[in-house]
């Protein structure tokens, strides 16, 4: 039998939702050994960097931290004995480095140290695709709200028709989700640091080994790796990962608020929208399946379960916990990959989304002109009275269910109406209210 990749790779073939996004490559065994090696080169930089290690062993460090000298399933094989994979990577790596520089590979530094550096190494190179995605999604959603400031449709409220409302107000809201989960994103991302403690949080190690500065050497390994340098160790103090996380939650929640509206109003009946490129089905030639919003709903829907359970992971114990750090790795990977996933796809589903005005004009007209029902009693009651007016609309919203008639057509036969102005008071696009001024507003914010 031929395979095209490792026959136990993860190739995303029941992962849709990311399976092709770049957040596929960013987060795979390989970006995690290279994240793994280069936080074991940039330590050993940062201590040449102070004096702690010849500068001939950073070099000779840095230039072993080469994934493709590395054996993936060999390191993978040997991980269970120590409990990650760190533990074989070093010996790996001291050894490739040689015997000269060899013991300046990972000199005073804990497994925790590398493998929490390289998490925060993945979730960066992952968020910087997602940022730029969301920026995509964001601007399209941006043109959506400006064209259509003013398209009238049903506003719903608990699945029925309750007022008029506006397309562009409703694209500026999704634009406005998406530029929350980009904000807190951009801020965490930012913030992620770097690891290094020791073998208990104490940087003793470092200590003998010549370091004279805690804080120095956590800056330098900072500088060298590129995270932030953080003011204590972290290993049970998991801050940085449920920021992590709820971000990412919020961002995928974002993300699925705008697809299950678009569902909604893709519907056959509805049809006031509908994506782009639809997806086929393999039993019913008619149809063109939402699927990129369909991907982004998954999505949502399985993000709060993984960032529970890394919230769960603050409860860690001692100096470094067991079981609590490892049971970060696997939702936080799986995490960044349907959010960097579902921010692909939305790019793609808002650059493509299609708007159906004419479908919305029909919708508006579905409850025979009820849905101004709020603004005729508005107006009446000066006219009528209130409680004349509420029983007026009240037997005329019967009646126009009965006889299928439309309201208008019903309060024109009222002699009592007859110098109201029933054209301009029926007319739904007439009853947005600040919609446009709202959608304005919304457009305002960079």
């Amino acid at each position: 039998m031929t395979f095209s990749s490792p026959p136990y790779a993860d190739t995303g073939l029941l992962a849709p939702e990311w399976g092709l996004s770049g957040a596929a490559s960013e987060t795979g065994d390989h970006a995690y050994l290279r994240a793994l090696l280069d936080a074991e080169a940039a330590l050993t930089r940062a201590q040449a960097a102070l004096g702690l290690a010849p500068a001939e062993a950073a070099t000779a460090v840095t230039a072993a931290a080469v994934p493709e000298g590395f054996g993936m399933r060999s390191l993978a094989a040997r991980t269970p004995a120590g409990g990650n994979p760190v533990i074989p990577l070093v010996a790996d790596l001291t050894a490739a480095v040689g015997a000269e520089y060899g013991p300046y590979v990972h000199r005073g530094a804990t497994s925790q140290d590398i493998m929490d550096t390289a998490t925060m190494l993945v979730a960066v190179r992952t968020l910087g695709p997602v940022l730029a995605d969301l920026g995509r999604t964001e601007r399209a959603l941006a043109h959506l709200a400006a064209e259509h400031r003013d398209t009238a449709m049903p506003g719903r409220t608990l699945t029925q028709h309750a007022v008029p409302t506006t397309f562009g107000l409703k694209a500026a809201g999704w634009r406005s989700l998406v530029l929350d989960a980009r904000d807190r994103i951009t801020r965490v991302r930012a913030a992620l640091p770097a690891q290094l403690g020791g073998a208990a949080g104490t940087l003793a190690a470092f200590q003998a080994y010549g370091a004279a500065d805690a804080a120095a050497l956590t800056q330098a390994y900072a500088r060298e790796v590129g995270l932030a340098a953080p003011a204590l160790p972290w290993h049970t103090l998991r801050t940085p990962i449920a920021d992590l996380a709820g971000c990412l939650a919020v961002a995928a929640g974002a993300l699925g608020k705008f697809a299950v509206d678009v569902l909604t109003l893709s519907r056959t009946e509805i049809g006031e929208v509908s994506e782009g490129s639809g997806g086929g089905s393999s039993a019913m030639p008619h149809k063109a399946n939402p699927v990129r919003s369909t991907l982004l709903v998954a999505a949502a829907r399985r993000a709060p379960q993984l960032a529970a359970v890394l919230h769960g992971s603050l409860v860690a114990e001692d100096e470094r916990p067991a079981g609590a750090w490892h049971a970060e790795w696997e939702p936080l990977r799986d995490l960044l990959r349907l959010v960097g996933g579902a921010a692909s796809h939305a790019a793609e589903l808002a650059e493509g989304l299609r708007v159906h005005p004419a479908a919305m004009r029909r919708n508006l007209g579905i409850t025979r002109g009820l849905i101004v029902s709020e603004r005729l009693s508005a107006a009446l009651t000066p006219v009528l009275g209130r409680a004349r007016a509420e029983e007026l609309l009240t037997e005329l919203a019967r009646r126009a269910h009965t006889e299928d008639r439309p309201l208008r057509e019903l309060l024109g036969e009222q002699p009592e109406l007859k110098e109201v102005d029933l054209d301009d008071l029926g007319d739904p696009a007439h009853y947005t209210g600040f919609a446009g001024t709202l959608t304005d507003r919304a457009l305002e914010r960079h």
